[in-house]
């Protein structure tokens, strides 16, 4: 599992996050006026699962649990696909964020019933890492409640030691949304504030850390905010967060990108990796609009778009692969 986590973080790759729910994708789809049929889903996924080239930027793949179990058109399991190029197979395992009993507006994540044996299943089905993802709401001084905090803080450090025990390298994603109007400062505070007490909690469950990955967010200012914090101050703010919160023996740190458009997390991405080379761990990507949002468009449902849609793929799974190594030029992005 620590070889894995590190392969995951392999200099200049990242990962595909491509584990949208039913719910989800057919908003996606919506967006491009094509049905969300179990087929047509299967067909996108292949679309960039088949890009070729892809696996010199992509290290791994989050699944879910529906195309997991798919196959390519020729009859290869998706897992087997990736494997078969290098790239390592991952699988979302949460039930998705639900009300947290006594704390109005906030939510807890669900799906610790049943974990061991999804994630046993999830194993020999191919994937080699996992992934859940609790919400933290910044909302006035009030939220997050120190028990939003704690309550998924515990959850996210069970599902990682359930994960290590089936032989799955658990991704800890604890993601402050960027939604709402406070400012960088305070995006600040309340990101300390979980990614100390997640760290607290993964060390009482005696998870290993060096077969860990975190996703975070970014430090950044909330979407409504009247004072846009600019690329290098969030850069520096969110490493000096990290720097503060995350042990070295976590090999790697995958953000997510959070509502970010494509051209701004990868400017973050590679801004951080610019900043400061001598880090403890990895900076990389674990994007799912940020690098699907293109390709999802130049698809748009139809056979005869695909290599127009692998190759708006290939251009973000580059870009980010730069940037995490802080090698990304925007001439990069024009020359393409």
């Amino acid at each position: 599992m620590d070889e894995i986590a590190k392969a995951l973080v392999a200099d200049g790759r990242g990962i595909l996050a491509a584990d949208e729910s039913t719910g989800t994708i057919k908003k996606r789809f919506d967006s491009i006026n094509v049905e969300s049929t179990e087929e047509a889903r299967r067909a996108y996924r292949e679309m960039l699962f088949t890009a070729a080239g892809a696996e010199a930027a992509i290290s791994g793949v989050i699944l879910y649990d529906e195309t997991l179990r798919q196959s390519a058109a020729d009859g290869t399991p998706f897992s087997k696909l990736l494997a078969d190029k290098g790239i390592i197979p991952g699988i979302k395992v949460d039930m998705g964020a639900k009300p947290l009993a006594g704390s109005p507006g906030e939510t807890v994540t669900e799906g610790l019933d049943g974990l061991r044996e999804r994630c046993t299943e999830y194993f020999q089905l191919g994937a080699r890492f996992a992934k859940w993802r609790a919400v933290i709401t910044i909302k006035g001084e009030e939220h997050p409640s120190a028990a939003c905090i704690s309550t998924n803080a515990h959850a996210l450090a069970r599902y990682a030691a359930i994960c290590q025990e089936t032989g799955l390298v658990p991704i800890v994603e604890p993601e402050v949304l960027m939604d709402g109007p406070h400012d960088i400062a305070r995006c600040a505070e309340v990101t300390e504030a979980t990614l100390n007490e997640v760290y607290t909690q993964l060390r009482i469950q005696n998870v290993r850390l060096e077969a860990t990955l975190l996703k975070p967010n970014m430090v950044i200012s909330g979407t409504e905010c009247g004072s846009q914090a600019g690329v290098q101050e969030v850069a520096a703010r969110t490493l000096e967060v990290l720097k503060r919160c995350v042990p070295a023996a976590v090999p790697g740190i995958v953000f997510l990108s959070g509502g970010q458009s494509d051209l701004i997390a990868t400017e973050h991405l590679d801004a951080m990796n610019k900043l400061d080379g001598k880090l403890p761990w990895k900076l990389s990507f674990s994007y799912g609009r940020a690098l699907q949002a293109a390709a999802l468009k130049a698809w748009g449902g139809k056979t005869e778009n695909v290599p127009a849609g692998q190759s708006a793929f290939l251009l973000r799974a580059r870009c980010n692969g730069a940037a995490a190594t802080g090698t990304w030029s925007a001439a990069m992005e024009k020359a393409a």
